[in-house]
């Protein structure tokens, strides 16, 4: 594989920070360059107040963080952007334009019809967007999306039962870990001892992200899946892992034992392309009466955290349902892992050259 660089916007924060953990000895992606906004002109390793319970790669820490502009990043391949959305939304376009193939975490384009928003396992299909977003916006570079976390792990689910069952109607309830909402996250009196049955804008993101992810591509845009979406989010004082119970309903019969083979066995595009960034088991289904669970099993998988772990498969309130519960590392896999994982699929299918 070729070798890549890339610049990183928002580098100082919790998701920056996975960033550079997964990239350090990354086999072809090269961090290069740091960028962030109060953070600009010190060093990596003064302006990033480190979470991670190993330290910051010595070559990153000493590193300058730059402004984030477009001229900073010359000479990379590609930029990761893990820049709040309001920022994104200003800020992104500009490096697009400017020749880049940028790979959003914000929420601030995934919404938008010549954006692709992608789960490399889910929906490579939709890369080939790219081309469409350069006549219609003038870019040279591209922007490309990926979810939020919450949807990350429900979508990789719901693509083998979409495709293997087809789907009616589903129901999600989300009990999601503080480091979803950013450093510091939930302040400890509201969080602790507590469950917080809100979160902004949420609901609305994981049924329409989870909709354009399944859709199918059509003339100029996606046309979205179909079937019935319920979702209730809460915030729960767990730091890192989603925990979603899902319940879905089929126009047939479905069996707990089919469901269980159809997952374990669900692969896509990294897997096959082997990937560095692809876990060997995209879904692993546990046996455990009492599993998945955040503290036990938000690492699991050959790559940690990049599997998601489902459980507790069985029928719901007949033979044409199924309920099960999944868990996914919000960080990771629901983060900078599928970004990450993203711009290896990008670089294989020939979409990084500027």
């Amino acid at each position: 594989m070729k070798q890549f660089t890339a610049a990183l916007l928002g580098s100082t924060g919790a998701v920056g920070q996975r960033y550079v953990s997964m990239l350090n000895d990354h086999p072809f992606i090269r961090l290069e360059v740091l960028m962030g906004g109060k953070s600009a002109g010190k060093k990596y390793g003064e302006a990033a107040r480190w979470l991670s319970p190993s330290e910051a790669p010595k070559d990153i820490a000493r590193k300058q963080v730059l402004a984030t502009r477009p001229e900073n990043a010359e000479g990379c391949d590609l930029v990761f952007s893990a820049l709040p959305s309001e920022a994104a939304a200003r800020v992104e376009p500009n490096f697009a334009k400017a020749g880049f193939n940028v790979i959003s975490e914000a929420s601030a384009h995934r919404m938008e019809d010549y954006v692709p928003l992608v789960i490399p396992e889910v929906n490579p299909s939709h890369l080939p967007l790219i081309k469409n977003q350069r006549k219609r916006s003038g870019w040279k570079g591209s922007l490309v999306a990926t979810p939020n976390c919450t949807v990350t792990g429900l979508a990789m689910v719901l693509k083998p039962l979409l495709d293997g069952f087809k789907l009616n109607k589903v129901v999600v309830t989300s009990m999601q870990a503080i480091s979803g909402a950013g450093f510091p996250g939930v302040p400890s009196f509201l969080i602790m001892e507590n469950v917080i049955p809100y979160i902004k804008n949420e609901e609305e993101k994981v049924a329409d992200e989870s909709r354009k992810i399944l859709g199918v591509v059509g003339k100029n845009a996606i046309i979205p899946a179909s079937f019935g979406l319920a979702i209730s989010c809460n915030r729960v004082p767990v730091i890192d892992g989603h925990l979603e119970t899902l319940y879905a309903e089929f126009p047939g019969e479905v069996t707990p034992s089919a469901v269980t083979k159809t997952l374990n066995h669900f692969m896509g595009a990294p897997q096959e392309l082997r990937l560095p960034t692809a876990p060997k088991q995209p879904i692993m289904v546990h046996e455990g009466l009492d599993r998945p669970q955040p503290r036990l099993d938000r690492l699991a998988g050959s790559v940690p955290g990049m599997s998601v772990v489902v459980g507790r498969v069985r029928n719901g309130i007949d033979k044409n349902s199924i309920q099960l519960t999944l868990l996914s590392h919000n960080t990771i896999r629901g983060a900078a892992g599928t970004a990450i994982l993203t711009a290896e699929l990008m670089a294989a299918r020939g979409y990084l050259g500027r």
